[in-house]
């Protein structure tokens, strides 16, 4: 330990050392400017201890450039202190010193301080393994800016007050943020994007895996989960629509254990555990669940209960860190999910195709399954060079797959094609990210990452034979095998420079370089800008300018051998086959925020994006995969209304999105496409299949005698529908409702029982009808049910 200890001492040694060098030669233009009138120039400053406490009573001494004193005073209770300089725009020296404290050194340029100068002084006492912690773990989001862009953040508290808590899955959580609508399938979409989501762990991004229909990530692992999107800092990249950035939990400073069983109709049943704990200087957490339902998917059909619809979901975590010295940490997060769907029936649909030796097999009898396993780890180096330097570099790797089984009878017979889908994803790379503070107005951040995938696509396909109409020619199938491999490759690389020129303005500039090495090769510099600026003390304005470049999904690409299907049922409907490519965008976001009284906030915030080459997907077949495809041209513009209000017992808030997102001319796929869709599209801006109009979220919680009674809802004006998206499906409204109650047990720990209902009013709505771009058959969402919990909070002995 004292060995790490003394190599971050001699590298902080070398800095100072390094930093009195460049004063002396920059700073000898600057001393002939005076002061005025013989009037010292005031230095603000703050002294704080290592985790960002203040510290009182601490030594303030000026130097300047010969090491002589020219100034002393002492911090204040707040450690605040104010010290003179003779000369305006020389550099000084300030040392601060305390007993039981390291001394600490910080040089200002006199008269250019437009904020207080922050101070860390560090303790020489071995500080707790939990005050250790604590401070790096706000040394480590401090080297994620989030300048101009929008963010909206769950913490524990506020996810626990969702209906379901912590059983509540990950995208239901993300759609009570604005701006984020529900699909199908569990998906998200973002302002108007059809996913294009980037996930992070502790600030390290996690290469996207298939899609597929279960949840990978769940909130129960989750310290927070913030939503960051709009116009972002330098540091994002490739996937831009939303960063979802999740910061785990801890064993140090989550010392928790629990056993939960959740469930009620439609089969539920969700039994889960977390436990948390620590030993000298290493920590856990783990956390693993079960889902069981028969419900997994939303159906074809209106009624409560669908014909073929089981799923059995399993996810575990696991959270494990050890801390090398006070100042360096070595971490792995890793987490699995193996997911079951077995695809719901769709009853009384008229036979389209004729199979030899079958007469009689009835829609209901169809029987598709999909199976689902994700796998990913992390291990992050973390830590602090002095006061001013911070560093993590993480190493990564995910594995995903999705195999889609038909029912080889009923497919044919009803879609005159079986197809037996295996898609695998295997990402490896690493990330780099840094951060200097030394400098009293300025943070620069630095890093990139890079990673290569290998995405394996196989369609083994059943069809009959047809003519040149796609008419059915023999009632015999036969199989066309078509399967490819592609590797892709990703190099990132950004620097960013955080300024505040006034203490009610911040500025982040910054510049990334991506290459992209797969379908096709491209490169694009992509600078960003954003501000924040505080005119008064409860409103706060931004803006901010994004180039952004996205590369297409490897593992939803589709380049299908056209040739092997001709003369076939499973022939596409047109010939197009050109090949995915990169996107590139320019993305501006205004907005603004407001405290009307104490507790209550309020919003807006504007968007547009104009897109090259926009990047959509849609479900193409029977299949119940993804694949992407191109417009030439798109444009994504909306505004967003915000609104919380927290005061004692009572917390709400509401939100509402306005947003329009249109593609026009098809460039790649196009043989997913009629060719009078394409000839539609190619002198038309038609709506994104995903698009919908509005969208509003709300919800609220309240304590009574010891009673949490909560609710939440969402609305939307309906997804497109019909040829090339020209209409749109009717709107619908979804509300939950809960009650908690947490009963103490004394030494035997805490109960908390939990009771929810879902779909409240028993709205029935259409996710989806079946058709539109890229849909495929008709869902429905979910039906009123009651589900209940109960949680025994183990007593853990520290």
């Amino acid at each position: 330990m004292m060995g790490g200890f003394q190599m971050s001492k001699l590298v902080a040694m070398a800095a100072t050392f390094a930093m009195l060098c460049w004063t002396g030669v920059v700073g000898r233009p600057l001393m002939a400017a005076e002061s005025r009138e013989g009037k010292l120039i005031e230095i603000r400053g703050v002294v704080n201890d290592a985790v960002g406490h203040p510290v009182q009573g601490a030594s303030v001494v000026l130097k300047n450039r010969s090491d002589k004193q020219i100034g002393a005073t002492t911090s204040g209770q707040s450690g605040e202190f104010v010290i003179g300089a003779p000369q305006r725009g020389v550099v000084y020296g300030l040392v601060v010193t305390k007993a039981g404290f390291k001394t600490a050194t910080r040089f200002v340029t006199a008269g250019a301080q437009k904020k207080p100068v922050e101070i860390a002084i560090e303790s020489e006492a071995a500080l707790s393994l939990p005050v250790v912690a604590e401070r790096l773990n706000k040394a480590r989001n401090g080297l994620s800016p989030t300048t101009g862009g929008s963010s909206y953040t769950f913490n524990e508290k506020a996810i626990e007050t969702l209906p379901q808590g912590n059983d509540t899955p990950l995208n239901q959580v993300l759609l009570q943020a604005p701006g984020v609508v529900q699909d199908s399938y569990g998906q998200l979409h973002v302002r108007g994007d059809h996913a294009n989501l980037q996930y992070r762990i502790n600030g390290v991004l996690l290469p996207e895996g298939v899609t597929g229909f279960g949840q990978v990530l769940t909130p129960r692992f989750a310290r927070d989960i913030s939503l960051l999107t709009g116009a972002l800092p330098a540091q994002y990249g490739l996937r831009t629509a939303g960063i979802i950035d999740i910061k785990t939990k801890d064993g140090l400073l989550d010392n928790v254990g629990d056993v939960e069983f959740y469930g009620g109709q439609r089969g539920t049943t969700e039994p889960s555990f977390e436990f948390g704990g620590s030993k000298d200087k290493f920590s856990y957490f783990v956390t693993g669940q079960y889902l069981g339902t028969d419900r997994g998917l939303e159906p074809p059909t209106p009624g409560p209960t669908a014909i073929h619809d089981t799923s059995n979901q399993g996810a575990g975590f696991g959270y494990f860190s050890y801390f090398l010295d006070p100042t360096t940490r070595l971490s792995l997060t890793t987490g699995t999910s193996i997911n079951h769907f077995q695809i719901p029936a769709n009853p009384n649909q008229e036979p389209v195709y004729q199979l030899a030796g079958v007469t009689d097999y009835p829609s209901a009898k169809v029987r598709e399954n999909q199976f689902e396993q994700n796998y990913f780890a992390v291990l992050a180096l973390q830590g602090a060079v002095g006061p001013s330097f911070d560093y993590q570099i993480a190493p990564f790797s995910r594995y995903s797959n999705v195999s889609f089984n038909p029912d080889h009878v009923g497919d044919l017979i009803y879609n005159g094609a079986a197809s037996k889908v295996f898609r695998s994803d295997w990402a490896n790379g690493f990330q780099l990210d840094t951060a200097y503070r030394g400098l009293s107005q300025n943070t620069i951040r630095a890093g990139g990452s890079f990673w290569g995938e290998r995405a394996e696509i196989d369609n083994h396909e059943s069809v009959f034979p047809a003519d040149s109409s796609g008419n059915q020619t023999s009632d015999v199938p036969f199989s066309v095998t078509d399967n490819i491999a592609l590797t892709s490759w990703y190099y990132s690389i950004y620097v960013q420079d955080e300024w505040q020129p006034l203490e009610q303005l911040t500025i982040n500039g910054g510049v990334r370089f991506d290459l992209y090495d797969g379908l096709v090769r491209a490169d694009q510099a992509s600078p960003r800008i954003g501000l924040v600026y505080t005119p008064f003390k409860h409103t706060t304005l931004h803006a901010a300018y994004a180039r952004y470049f996205t590369p297409p999904p490897t593992e939803l690409v589709s380049v299908t051998s056209i040739q092997a299907f001709q003369n076939t049922t499973g022939a596409p409907p047109s010939s197009g086959n050109g090949t995915p490519t990169v996107e590139r965008d320019h993305y501006f976001d205004v907005g603004a925020t407001q405290e009307i009284v104490p507790g209550f906030n309020v919003g807006i915030d504007s968007f547009y994006k104009k897109a090259s080459e926009l990047i959509d997907e849609g479900q193409f077949g029977p299949a119940l995969i993804f694949e992407t495809f191109n417009y030439n041209k798109g444009r994504v513009y909306g505004v967003e209304f915000t609104s919380s209000y927290n005061h004692g017992p009572l917390s709400t808030y509401a939100n509402f999105t306005y947003s329009v997102g249109q593609g026009t001319q098809v460039t790649s796929g196009q043989f997913n496409f009629g060719q009078d869709e394409l000839d539609y599209i190619s002198s038309h801006y038609v709506f994104l299949d995903h698009d919908q109009t509005f969208s509003s979220s709300a919800g609220a919680a309240y304590t009574w005698h010891g009673f949490m009674f909560t609710m939440d809802g969402i609305y939307g004006s309906g997804l497109r529908s019909g040829f090339a998206n020209t209409g749109n499906l009717p709107y619908y409204i979804q509300v939950n409702a809960g009650i908690v109650k947490r009963v103490e047990l004394a030494k035997a720990g805490a109960l908390v029982f939990r009771g929810v209902v879902e779909n409240l009013n028993d709205h029935t709505y259409q996710i989806r009808n079946g058709s539109g771009i890229g849909v495929f058959a008709a869902q429905y969402g979910p039906r009123r049910a009651l589900y209940g919990g109960i949680k025994w909070e183990l007593p853990i002995l520290n």
